[in-house]
């Protein structure tokens, strides 16, 4: 049994284009996420708590993006529709389950950024290395067991139709093509945006309030500031990878007017935005990474 992706409703003769950016978007994820995770792994100096996260976060990046653009560009170039039920399943773990772990492991990095303007002297006491992979396997293991019950509950299912109105396996694209009661479905998946998103932004608005009132408290104006660009290049993937999430959910669920190919655009940039931008925001704000590569390419150009 198969099942028939459609890609982009209503922008059909439009793929052959539309593949140019997504191609695009794929080579800069391989090759920005590669180059950082190259370059933490080769550097002994930057074997520390916040670039062991950094680079969990990249691996999470990459395998979301190695789950979504190779069968994308294939049916934008290829026009290669079909996906086997089992293949459309596992798409779906990989894409929903990575997404969860990245925002487990910004939770995680909420802490470590706590933990370095709150407790600086004891950051390296309390941020060991067994931690960070303790921290790793928590976010690991959270989207595995959130997320494998998606694909069990549908396999249950009977499907009237056999059209995903979408680039990828979505789990509520999918739910919406079987003729039995999909509530368990529907409730399961309400259940896990809540638990991830509203969970997750709770606690690291909780640690961005401690560090707020961490940094009210300093004297010198300069304190303020470097403590502040400490926290910058987090801030700003936390911004890239909630804000184009919550307007996608918003627009699939309150914008009933809103044209169907709006409505999967949204959903591939949120996914693919924060991979792309991720390691662009680390290298521009974050000043060990920022000098590495400096030294990198003018040792290069000498």
């Amino acid at each position: 049994m198969t099942f028939t992706l459609m890609g982009i409703p209503g922008l059909e003769a439009q793929h052959l284009w539309l593949s140019l950016p997504f191609f695009s978007m794929f080579l800069a994820i391989l090759i920005s996420n590669g180059a950082i995770l190259y370059m933490l792994h080769m550097e002994p100096t930057l074997h520390t708590p916040m670039y062991l996260l950094l680079a969990l976060l990249m691996v999470a990046d990459l395998i979301s993006a190695l789950a979504l653009l190779p069968k994308l560009l294939c049916l934008f170039w290829f026009n290669d529709r079909d996906i086997a039920v089992n293949a459309c399943f596992t798409q779906m773990f990989f894409i929903h389950g990575t997404s969860v772990v990245r925002s487990a492991l910004l939770v995680a990095m909420a802490f470590d950024r706590y933990v370095a303007v709150c407790e600086p002297l004891r950051y390296h006491m309390v941020l060991s290395h067994s931690l960070v992979g303790r921290l790793g396997l928590m976010a690991l293991a959270k989207g595995v067991i959130l997320i494998l019950p998606m694909p069990l509950l549908l396999q249950r299912l009977t499907f009237c139709h056999m059209v995903i109105p979408h680039t990828y396996c979505d789990h509520m694209a999918v739910v919406k093509l079987a003729c039995d009661d999909t509530r368990p479905n529907r409730i399961y998946g309400l259940f896990v945006i809540l638990l991830v998103v509203g969970l997750d932004l709770v606690l690291i608005g909780f640690s961005y309030g401690l560090i707020l009132q961490a940094v009210i408290r300093l004297n010198s104006r300069d304190a303020i500031c470097k403590a502040l660009n400490t926290c910058s290049a987090h801030l700003s993937v936390i911004l890239l990878t909630y804000v184009p999430a919550l307007f996608s959910s918003l627009t699939h669920r309150l914008g009933h007017n809103t044209p169907p190919h709006a409505h999967i655009l949204c959903a591939n940039l949120y996914l693919l935005l924060p991979s792309m931008f991720n390691p662009i925001i680390y290298g521009m704000k974050t000043k060990d990474i920022k000098i590495k590569v400096a030294k990198c390419l003018c040792g290069r150009h000498s």
